[in-house]
C-alpha cells in the first residue's frame, strides 16, 4: 500500500463518513477529509476517529479552486474520492440552484484543480492517480415494473434538478477523461441506507417517526421501488473500484434488493414493533399517513451490478433483512447523535416538504 494519502470530499456526510471509518479502521492508509460541512455534514459522524492520525480533516468547499489547489499541493495525494454533493431530491425541486452550484460547477473546479496537479507528476505517480467520482442510479431516470435493470450502458435520463446536476457530473468526468486523459473511474449506486444518514431521507425518517408515534409520510400510493443497498457495501465496492476499477469506466454498484417504499415502511414498524413493544397499542403501521406525491417522482430503479461483479469480484454481503435490522438498531441505540442533527434547519425541511402536503 502506498504511503500517499488519499483525498475523500465529502467525507463528513453519510456515505463519505462511512467511507472514511471503514478505510482507517481497515489500516489502509492516511486520509484527508474535506467538506464544508453543510446542514447533511457532521463531525460527530467521525468521533471514533478524534485521536487518529491517520485521519486529518480540512474544511473546504470543492467550489473554492483555490483551496482545492492548496490542498492537493499540501498533501499530495495518490487518488481523490468525490463524494461531495447535494443528493435530496425533494430539497432540489425547491432550491434547484445550490444542486447546480456544487454537484456541476464544484464537480468541475475539482476536475479542473485535480487535472492540474495530475498534469505536473512524474511517473510512476501520474500513471498509478485516480479521480474516482462517487454517482447515482437516478441519472438512468425511471424504469416501468417490467423493464430489465439499469446497466453501465442504459442512456441518461434524468427526471429532477438533482438528478440532472450528477448527469452533468457525470458527464464533466468522463469528458476529462476522454479529453485530458485523467485517469478516472465512476460508481453510480443504488439507493444507500444504515447509520450516520440525515434524516430527511425516508428510513431514517420513518424509524424516527414510529419510535415517536409521529405520522409515517409515504407519497402517492407507496409503490415506488428503489434497490437498496447497505452503506458498508457501497463502501466496500468503492474500495475495490480504486484499487482494480479500469480508468475510463463506469461501474454499477446495486444491492440485489428491490422493494416498494411502502413494503419498507411497514417493515421498519414490524422490527420496531418487535424491539421496542408498546403493550394493548397498535402497530406503528397504524401511523402510515398517504401524502401527496412529490413532483415527477421516479417509478422505479433497479441496478444491474454484474459488470463490477464480473470485473472485479464484488457483490453486496448484506441482505436487506439484515441491513434495514442494523439500521433501526443504530437509530434506536444512538438518540444523542439524532439530538445533535435535529437543528432548526431539520425542523424547517419537515415544514416545509411534509405539512403542506
Amino acid at each position: 500500500m502506498s504511503s500517499d494519502p488519499i483525498i475523500v470530499t465529502g467525507g463528513a456526510g453519510f456515505i463519505g463518513s462511512n467511507f472514511v471509518l471503514d478505510w482507517v479502521s481497515a489500516g489502509l492508509g492516511s486520509l484527508i477529509n474535506f467538506d464544508k460541512l453543510t446542514y447533511a455534514g457532521n463531525l460527530r459522524n467521525l468521533d471514533a476517529l478524534r485521536d487518529n492520525d491517520t485521519h486529518t480533516f480540512v474544511r473546504g468547499d470543492v467550489g473554492d479552486s483555490a483551496s482545492v489547489t492548496q490542498l492537493l499541493q499540501q498533501y499530495r495525494p495518490r487518488a481523490v474520492l468525490h463524494f461531495a454533493a447535494e443528493s435530496h431530491v425533494d430539497r432540489s425541486i425547491h432550491g434547484p440552484e445550490d444542486f447546480v452550484a456544487t454537484n456541476v460547477t464544484g464537480t468541475f473546479r475539482l476536475l479542473e484543480a485535480a487535472r492540474g496537479y495530475w498534469s505536473a507528476l512524474p511517473e510512476p505517480e501520474k500513471g498509478a492517480f485516480r479521480f474516482l467520482h462517487v454517482s447515482t442510479d437516478e441519472v438512468f431516470g425511471s424504469l416501468q415494473m417490467d423493464e430489465a435493470p439499469f446497466t453501465e450502458e442504459s442512456r441518461f435520463a434524468p427526471n429532477s434538478p438533482y438528478a440532472a446536476s450528477k448527469a452533468s457530473a457525470d458527464h464533466l468526468v468522463r469528458a476529462y477523461h476522454h479529453t485530458y486523459g485523467l485517469p478516472v473511474v465512476t460508481v453510480n449506486c443504488s439507493n444507500n441506507y444504515g447509520p450516520f444518514q440525515f434524516p430527511e431521507k425516508l428510513i431514517p425518517l420513518i424509524i424516527l417517526n414510529a419510535v415517536e408515534g409521529k405520522p409515517l409520510p409515504v407519497y402517492g400510493d407507496g409503490l415506488n421501488v428503489r434497490d437498496w443497498l447497505y452503506v458498508k457495501d457501497h463502501c466496500s465496492a468503492i474500495r475495490a473500484v480504486l484499487e482494480r476499477g479500469r480508468t475510463g469506466e463506469t461501474y454499477n454498484v446495486g444491492g440485489n434488493s428491490e422493494r416498494a417504499n411502502i413494503d419498507v415502511v411497514k417493515r421498519i414498524c414490524a422490527i420496531i414493533d418487535e424491539l421496542r413493544p408498546q403493550p394493548g397499542k397498535p402497530s406503528r403501521d397504524t401511523q402510515i399517513r398517504y401524502v401527496t406525491d412529490r413532483p415527477g417522482h421516479d417509478r422505479r430503479y433497479a441496478i444491474d451490478a454484474n459488470k463490477i461483479e464480473r470485473e472485479l469480484g464484488w457483490k453486496p454481503s448484506v441482505t436487506f433483512e439484515e441491513g434495514i435490522r442494523s439500521t433501526v438498531l443504530w437509530y434506536l441505540n444512538n438518540q444523542e447523535w439524532i439530538e445533535g442533527v435535529r437543528t432548526g434547519d431539520y425542523r424547517n425541511w419537515l415544514e416545509l416538504n411534509y405539512v403542506s402536503r
